[in-house]
């Protein structure tokens, strides 16, 4: 399957749905017949500037932006809730201060048979290789502390330990080479001091997942009455990426806890 039939394999193009983030790559464009909001954090003509410069990036596939995102909820952003069959959000999880907080606002669009269709990066084979894999005690504490910007330790970590392999940020395991670290300390404490002094949102990922860990902090969460999506479907990583589907009435992830510790420690060797 090719990455996009992932994707969309829950999506029926025919029922409305929301792509989150599409900026200059929609999953799920109107050119093809998909009815589809998007949401943004900028409009389309702002978009277009902010890639005008950059020669791999086709701004021609930039779409017009329904809703320009400024920190409210997607339910007050759009107006509607349970309302939508599908939402599309490709590498942005990662980003979002509050996981549980943005799934279940998610979850607030979706009709009762909804998805949410996820393409998340795989820590082992992008710039986040070197960091920790999140634990669900992170993802807790940002929801009982209502984060909307990152903190300044999350900032402190990315910078300090922020790789490229081979002058690439993403990579798949065929890919050979050494490390290198971009960013200095000075670089970090800056990011730090920006956060803690001028609380502002600095762009970089707060999570870091494998396939498995993913799969399983979303059973956690569940379990734990944080959320109500479970898992629908999954594909394991193909280059730099993993794939999941969320839903209500989802099967679960089903492995027993002590195979997915396991499994989760068999991936992080396999990235060394």
């Amino acid at each position: 399957m090719t990455r996009e039939e992932k994707i969309l394999l829950h999506v029926n193009k025919e029922k409305w749905g929301v792509e989150i983030g599409p900026s200059h790559s929609p999953l799920a464009p109107r050119s093809q017949g998909f009815k589809v909001h998007v949401i943004d954090h900028a409009s389309k003509e702002d978009l277009k500037k902010k890639y005008a410069d950059h020669s791999n990036v086709d701004t021609t596939k930039i779409e017009d932006v329904d809703f320009i995102w400024h920190g409210q909820t997607y339910a007050q952003l759009t107006g509607k809730s349970n309302f939508y069959s599908w939402i599309i959000a490709s590498h942005l999880i990662e980003h979002t201060p509050d996981l549980i907080n943005f799934l279940n606002q998610c979850d607030e669009l979706l009709t009762d048979y909804g998805v949410l269709s996820l393409a998340i990066p795989d820590g082992r084979f992008c710039f986040d290789h070197f960091r920790p894999i999140t634990g669900i005690s992170k993802v807790i504490d940002a929801h009982y502390n209502k984060n909307t910007i990152h903190t300044p330790g999350t900032a402190a970590e990315y910078f300090l330990n922020f790789s490229n392999k081979q002058a690439l940020i993403c990579w798949d395991n065929s890919i050979d080479g050494d490390y290198t670290l971009p960013f200095s300390t000075q670089d970090a404490r800056q990011q730090m001091e920006l956060i803690r002094d001028h609380k502002v949102y600095v762009d970089l990922h707060s999570w870091c997942f494998t396939p498995t860990s993913f799969r399983l902090i979303i059973r956690d969460l569940g379990d734990l009455g944080f959320i109500s999506l479970k898992e629908v479907d999954f594909y394991p990583s193909s280059g730099c990426e993993f794939f999941i589907t969320l839903g209500r009435h989802g099967k679960g992830y089903t492995e027993n806890r002590l195979t997915a510790l396991k499994q989760i420690s068999s991936e992080i060797l396999i990235a060394y």
